[in-house]
Formats: structure tokens, C-alpha cells, sequence
């Protein structure tokens, strides 16, 4: 090799040189920056599960949604922590390594698990919901027809009576005139609010089955990230 060239090359594995150095600092940056965000990730969990409501399946629902919400803070954290692999580690840091590539699998089979839960706590909301919106409803409608079988039943005076109570008076009109369009007013309620607890009783399902869908994707597509991460992190495990 000629002097010249050797002057060349010089120049160049200094460069390299000090960019393998950048790289390693940014690298430790890096990482730094993936146990924050797994410390803050854990934090975030702590919290939705103080205090605990397992065996509610609103409050299941609810947690099940905020989970898979959150993960990507989580995911991001745990490759940052394994980037690099074993370059430039500290030694005790090898086994947080192998708990923490133990760890992305058991999350892997926790959110594959939570999928079956989201299904039936979807089906068990919405049975409730309906269930809740139908008795509203029937009291309503009871509340109607004993309004209607009042007025049914009323009296001239007692129809005269009634007005007042709500700040009405006959101002000369027919009672039973009077009474007729009352009893139309509450018939169209009625027709009211069967219409309302359909549409409200629909409206609620289709808002239960989109984050259901939403949220049981995202548990699968959460898995399989986290399945991934295992399978690439073989050398954490290794030691």
C-alpha cells in the first residue's frame, strides 16, 4: 500500500471512529429514553387499576380499552431498550434484559387472553344497556297511560282542574274538545318515546360494537407487536 494512500484512509477511519462514538452515545440515549417510557407506561397502568373493579364489566371494558390505547407508549419503550442489542451494555443490565424480553411475551399472551373478556363484557353492556333503556322507557310509558286513563275517566271540572295545575285554562273551549287533543298530545308521546328507545337502544349497541372491534383488533395487533419483540430479542435471553 502506497503513502498516499495510506494518508487517504487516514482521515477516513478517524471519521468512522468518531461517528461510532456519536452513535454510541446516542444509542445510550436511546435507551435511557425506553426505560422512561416504561416506567411511565407502568405509572399510567397502576393507576387504572387503583382501585380495582374486576367482575364489573363496565369497569373491565373500560380498562380493556385504556390498555390497548396506552400500548404504544410501551412498545416504543421496549425497543428502545433493546436497541443495540448487547453493544455497549452494563453488565447488570443483561438480566433486566432477560426479564424484560420475558415480559413482551407474557404481555403477547395477556392481551390475546383479554380479547375473549372484551367479547363478553361487549355482549353482557349491551344486554345491560338495552335492558336499562327499556325500563326508562316503560316508566314513561306507564306514567302515560295513567295520565291517559285519568283523563279518560275526568270530569269537565276535573279536566278544568287539571289545566290549572299546568297554567292552562279553557278559555271557553269544549271540554271534551279539550280533552280530545290531551288525549292526542300523550298518544303522540307515547309514539315518541318507543321511537327514542329504539333509536337510543340502537345508537348504544353501535357504540359498544365499534370500540369492541376497535379495541379487540388492537389487542391482536398488540399481541402479535409484542410477539415480535420476543422473538427478536433471543439474545437478551441468552444470558
Amino acid at each position: 500500500m502506497t503513502k498516499p494512500t495510506t494518508d487517504k484512509l487516514i482521515p477516513l477511519l478517524n471519521e468512522l471512529q468518531e461517528f461510532a462514538y456519536k452513535m454510541a452515545d446516542s444509542m445510550n440515549i436511546f435507551r435511557v429514553l425506553g426505560y422512561g417510557l416504561l416506567l411511565l407506561a407502568l405509572f399510567d397502568i397502576l393507576e387504572m387499576f387503583i382501585p380495582p373493579g374486576f367482575m364489573n364489566p363496565a369497569w373491565e371494558f373500560q380498562t380493556f380499552g385504556a390498555l390497548v390505547e396506552r400500548v404504544p407508549v410501551p412498545l416504543i419503550g421496549f425497543v428502545l431498550v433493546f436497541y443495540g442489542e448487547k453493544y455497549s451494555r452494563k453488565e447488570w443490565e443483561f438480566r433486566i434484559l432477560k426479564f424484560l424480553s420475558w415480559l413482551t411475551l407474557l404481555l403477547a399472551l395477556l392481551f390475546l387472553l383479554l380479547i375473549p373478556l372484551g367479547i363478553a363484557n361487549t355482549v353482557r353492556l349491551t344486554n345491560t344497556t338495552v335492558s336499562q333503556i327499556n325500563i326508562l322507557s316503560q316508566q314513561k310509558l306507564t306514567q302515560a297511560e295513567q295520565l291517559e286513563k285519568q283523563l279518560n275517566q275526568a270530569t269537565p271540572e276535573q279536566i278544568n282542574n287539571f289545566l290549572k295545575s299546568q297554567g292552562r285554562s279553557l278559555d271557553g273551549q269544549n271540554p271534551q274538545e279539550v280533552k280530545n287533543q290531551i288525549l292526542s298530545q300523550i298518544s303522540q308521546a307515547k309514539e315518541k318515546i318507543q321511537t327514542q328507545t329504539k333509536a337510543t337502544q340502537s345508537s348504544q349497541r353501535i357504540k359498544l360494537l365499534k370500540n369492541s372491534i376497535k379495541w379487540n383488533l388492537g389487542a391482536l395487533v398488540s399481541a402479535a407487536l409484542f410477539l415480535s419483540i420476543w422473538q427478536g430479542t433471543r439474545w437478551a435471553r441468552m444470558n
